[in-house]
């Protein structure tokens, strides 16, 4: 097992990874290619298409079974067009990846599309009636990233149209052109509503950054120069704005003036619907797993961007410092909820699934970059941590949410916020960094 070690402050110069530690990667290697592959592949196709009513079915229990999927929200649904968009572009192969996300688009399309006003309502019944018309612009953010993978995968041209159409409604009706961002929660009719309920007048972080994320899958979809230029403009407001200069951490929730909030609990969102302990309300929270998300993101935005990236690096790397130091359980293994914003100390030391997804991908990426072996050791943590508790090695999938220990509080596979988002991608960009690193 590799051994934790102090975070150091300054980058170090390239250790050559020694011939132990190649072959725990390569090992590790072994073990995610015959997850990937064996489990959460064959899980998804076997299970998520609704051949009832068209899209995708997002709810399973423990065992894998299917649970009713009364409600389908957008995010969701094009989390499931962009998996199977990209396993379609990642291996030509799987030929019916590419049918599964023409029939996630054809729904996405006819239901969840406002003909009159345009963008993407935030929730549908399951035969695609209308449920909640709100535009959610953390949702449509998903809708470009999921349509311009699409694209990118198929060169169906309704992927990039629509994904272009959304980025320009988003320009138009939610830049927040005084303060900076975006303005998060808006009607049906574009209006915001800040006072339909509780929180509805902040910014977040969550959703700026997945807005730099769909940006850049966006860019690189259809190499426009202005959707660049948006990339690169949230890249510098998330880094000037969202970050505590003090501590390196992720802030969480704004005023619109991009003032930091301590953090409520706000509707429409996943820290809003998840089970297990909710911490004091308000308080003022950092995510580890957004933080280390956050270094990973960006630094894929400002290589996509053709930006210099020695600017950011100290940035991106007291992000994965403060996660190395605060985050990590290095008793008990994998990586905490939430922490105290002023202090680092974890909060809610209950283990979820997509924090682990996220800082298995940035711990490698930072290594990539750093060459910190305190970041390899937090992998070697965290993967011994998933495979052993997180992951249902029998069923495929991971499980939603454990307590400290391993043991499970939430072990169903699949929620309305939950699919193969996170653990997908998590495992294509781990085995993919993996295999540079080792040399495979």
């Amino acid at each position: 097992m590799i051994q934790k070690k102090t975070a150091a402050n300054a980058p170090q110069a390239a250790p050559p990874i020694d011939d132990k530690t190649r072959a725990i990667l390569r090992e590790n290697l072994s073990a995610i290619e015959h997850h990937l592959f064996n489990g959460i592949v064959p899980f998804w196709f076997t299970r998520a298409l609704d051949r009832e009513y068209g899209g995708f079915l997002t709810n399973f229990d423990s065992d894998g079974r299917t649970l009713p999927t009364p409600e389908k929200y957008v995010n969701t649904q094009c989390r499931l067009i962009w998996w199977f968009s990209t396993l379609n572009r990642r291996f030509p192969d799987m030929d019916q990846a590419a049918e599964f996300a023409r029939r996630g688009v054809d729904f996405l399309i006819r239901h969840f599309w406002d003909e009159k006003v345009g963008g993407f309502f935030w929730k549908v019944n399951r035969d695609g009636s209308e449920l909640d018309s709100a535009k959610i612009v953390y949702g449509e953010s998903f809708c470009i990233y999921a349509l311009s993978e699409y694209y990118r995968a198929t060169q169906d041209k309704r992927g990039l149209d629509y994904a272009s159409q959304t980025f320009d409604l988003l320009q138009k009706y939610c830049a927040d052109t005084q303060n900076g961002g975006y303005l998060e929660n808006v009607d049906r009719s574009w209006n915001p509503e800040p006072g339909g309920f509780p929180g509805g007048d902040r910014k977040g972080l969550d959703t700026h950054m997945h807005l730099m994320e769909s940006f850049t899958t966006l860019y690189l979809a259809s190499a426009d120069e202005l959707h660049r230029r948006k990339l690169v403009e949230l890249i510098h407001l998330i880094c000037d704005r969202m970050i505590d200069k003090k501590t390196g951490c992720g802030l969480n929730q704004f005023d619109l003036q991009f003032q930091s909030l301590p953090a409520i609990s706000i509707q429409r969102t996943w820290n809003g619907e998840r089970l297990g302990e909710q911490p004091p309300n308000p308080i003022d929270t950092t995510s580890y797993g957004h933080n280390v998300e956050l270094a990973f993101l960006m630094r894929l935005a400002l290589t996509s961007a053709g930006s210099d990236l020695s600017p950011f690096l100290p940035i991106l790397k007291r992000l994965l410092d403060h996660a190395v130091e605060h985050g990590i359980d290095w008793e008990q293994g994998g990586i905490f909820r939430d922490g105290d914003r002023s202090t680092g100390k974890p909060l809610i030391l209950e283990k979820e699934f997509w924090q682990h997804t996220e800082a298995l991908t940035a711990f490698l990426d930072g290594y990539e970059q750093f060459h910190q072996p305190e970041y390899l050791q937090a992998f070697d943590n965290l993967w011994r941590f998933v495979h052993k508790h997180m992951i249902d090695q029998t069923v495929g999938e991971w499980r939603t949410l454990l307590d400290r220990s391993g043991s499970p509080i939430d072990p169903n596979i699949g929620n309305p916020w939950k699919v193969s988002y996170h653990s997908g991608r998590a495992m294509l960009e781990s085995r993919a960094l993996l295999m540079r690193l080792t040399g495979a």
